[in-house]
Formats: C-alpha cells, sequence, structure tokens
C-alpha cells in the first residue's frame, strides 16, 4: 500500500493538488487490495514465519534432548521445566515464536512428568495406571494454552483427554471400532467450533480449529476403516468392503473440502491408498507394477484436487451460500 507522506511529497512539489491527494490514495490503496491474494486462499502454515524459528527450534531441541538424556533427580527435573518456562516467557510470549513454542512445551510435558515421578503412559499394560500421567500432561498443556495463547497447546491437551475417555470405555472399545469415530466427532465439533469464530481464518481461533482437525480426522478415519474392514455383517459384506472404503474416502474428502481443510485428507490417504490395492488386486489389472500404478494416480489426483480446491469447492457448496452449515465454514467463493 503506499504511504502518505509519498503522495504529500507530490503535493509539495507541485505534481498534484492537496484536495487530489486523499482521494488518490485511496483509489491506489483500493486498488492494491483488489489485486493481491487473500490471505483465505490457502492454507497458513503460521507456526513457521522463517528460517529464523526453524534455526531456533533445532537449538531448543538440542538442549531438550541433551536433558531429557540424563539421569537427573527429581528436583532436578523440576528446574529443568522452569527453565524452559523462562525460555518460553522470552520467545513465546515477548517474541511469539510459535515454532520453537511447539518445542518448549513438549520439553516442559516431559520435564514435568519426569518430576512427579509417574509411571511411563503404557496403554497395553494398566490402562488405568496411565490416567495420573495423561491428566498430568493435559493439564501442562493447558496452562501453556492459557499463559501464552499458542493454539498447539490444544493438541496435546485434547490427545491426553480422549486417550483418557477411550481408556474409559475399556474393552468397549476393542468390541466396537466405531467408539473411536465418535470420540473423533466430538473433537471435530470443538474444532468447527474455533472455526466458526475465525471464518476468513485471520485470527488464532482458526489455528486452534487446525490443530483439533489434526487430531479428529485420523479418529474418524480409524473407527470407519476398521470396522469397514474388519465386519463381517452380511450387509457390508454384499456391498464390498472395498467399494464402501473407497465410498467412504470420497465422503470424508468432500468434508475437508466443505470445511476447507486440506490437513484432513492427510489422515484419510493411507487408508483410501489401502482400498484402492484392495479393489484392483481383485481385478484383471496386473498386479506387477501395481503398487508404482496406485501410487501415480494418487499423486495426479492430489495435484489436481489440490490446484482446483476452491474451485470445485464453489461449484459443489455454493448452493449452501446462507444456510446454517455456511455460517460455520470460509466462504464458497471460487478462486
Amino acid at each position: 500500500m503506499i504511504k502518505p507522506e509519498i503522495l504529500q511529497r507530490a503535493v509539495t512539489q507541485g505534481l498534484i493538488k492537496p484536495e487530489q491527494a486523499g482521494p488518490l490514495l485511496d483509489f491506489i490503496n483500493q486498488q492494491q487490495d483488489a489485486e493481491l491474494p487473500s490471505a483465505q486462499d490457502e492454507e497458513q502454515l503460521k507456526f513457521v514465519r522463517n528460517f529464523g524459528d526453524i534455526f531456533i527450534t533445532i537449538g531448543v531441541a538440542f538442549v531438550a534432548i541433551s536433558i531429557a538424556t540424563m539421569d537427573l533427580q527429581s528436583w532436578q527435573w523440576w528446574l529443568s521445566a522452569g527453565c524452559f518456562v523462562a525460555l518460553a516467557e522470552w520467545l513465546v510470549r515477548q517474541r511469539r515464536l510459535a515454532l520453537p513454542g511447539m518445542a518448549i512445551l513438549l520439553s516442559i510435558m516431559y520435564f514435568v512428568a519426569q518430576g512427579a515421578g509417574l509411571p511411563d503412559i503404557d496403554l497395553f499394560a494398566d490402562q488405568y495406571s496411565s490416567i495420573p500421567s495423561l491428566l498430568l500432561l493435559a493439564g501442562c498443556a493447558g496452562a501453556f494454552y492459557w499463559r501464552y495463547g499458542m493454539p498447539f497447546s490444544l493438541l496435546p491437551m485434547a490427545l491426553s483427554l480422549v486417550t483418557i475417555a477411550l481408556i474409559g470405555l475399556g474393552e468397549e472399545l476393542l468390541r466396537h471400532q466405531w467408539l473411536f469415530t465418535l470420540t473423533g466427532l466430538v473433537v471435530f465439533a470443538v474444532a468447527i467450533t474455533f472455526d466458526s469464530k475465525d471464518r476468513h481464518r485471520q485470527l488464532r481461533w482458526s489455528d486452534c480449529g487446525f490443530w483439533l482437525h489434526l487430531l479428529a480426522s485420523p479418529l474418524i478415519v480409524h473407527g470407519v476403516m476398521t470396522t469397514l474392514i474388519f465386519s463381517d455383517a452380511p450387509v457390508l459384506n454384499a456391498l464390498g468392503n472395498e467399494i464402501l472404503l473407497i465410498g467412504f474416502f470420497i465422503v470424508f474428502m468432500l468434508l475437508a473440502l466443505l470445511v476447507d481443510r486440506r490437513a484432513m485428507l492427510v489422515s484419510s490417504s493411507s487408508y483410501g491408498i489401502y482400498a484402492i490395492f484392495m479393489l484392483l488386486e481383485n481385478s484383471l489389472i496386473s498386479t506387477e507394477n501395481l503398487p508404482l500404478v496406485v501410487f501415480i494416480g494418487f499423486g495426479l489426483f492430489i495435484i489436481f484436487f489440490g490446484t482446483f480446491w476452491y474451485r470445485l469447492r464453489s461449484i459443489i457448496f455454493r448452493p449452501l451460500t446462507g444456510t446454517a452449515i455456511a455460517r460455520l465454514v470460509p466462504d464458497f467463493n471460487g478462486k
């Protein structure tokens, strides 16, 4: 955007009249704003600004890993956690560095868990013995979010709480894999709540939604996919498990398109590739180069889908404009 001082110098030199400076400034700025790409055109990775953030994060990781490999006493673990809190005050609260803040948070959570002397999280041994550790980790992440407002903090906090909930389901979880999907939908609803507060993706609310979507997506996909793959229900077998897998992948892809979150597709990609493998193995296609053919096709699909993301989103979902759903997601504008 042009600075008013430039036009003021033009007035001083007699190039334009004083009464023309204001309207000319507004006109130039409006034209520039119209030509600039919108900030919501892409999912901005706001947690990394430049290589300097990565460089600082590497330094934080070196220190944290070195401390973690030491044989320390309880008070030394607490002291290490305190030092990293002080580091967070400098790097996160003052300098607003998100990527180093993520490394600092994970380090603090580890140091606090070691200092508290709680057992390691082992869901395959005694599940309920892990609950105190998970509650402590959730508390650390929650306190970090309260203090620094860093969206990433919600991911380990939500992951800890979700794990506690899944532990509480016990053996029911093994018999009913769809409970993973139910838990994921709860997290997804919370993520959409954050997204609805920042439909233009300019505030930290959408960043909070981004991290929760990363957690919700694999839970939703895992529950549905494992149910379809291992189900003995006659109805599902009659329809064909592979066809249902492909169908679910398409539905999930449309859901990611609706909420404008490409990151959601990452968790479903592996299942989609598996479904394509199963479908082609049962066909007459030669299996000699089947993996390469599948990956080439999947890669071309990602290229096409990613390139025309907003155009497809506009074509498919523009009829929803003005509905209650449209008030929860970004506008359906084709780019």
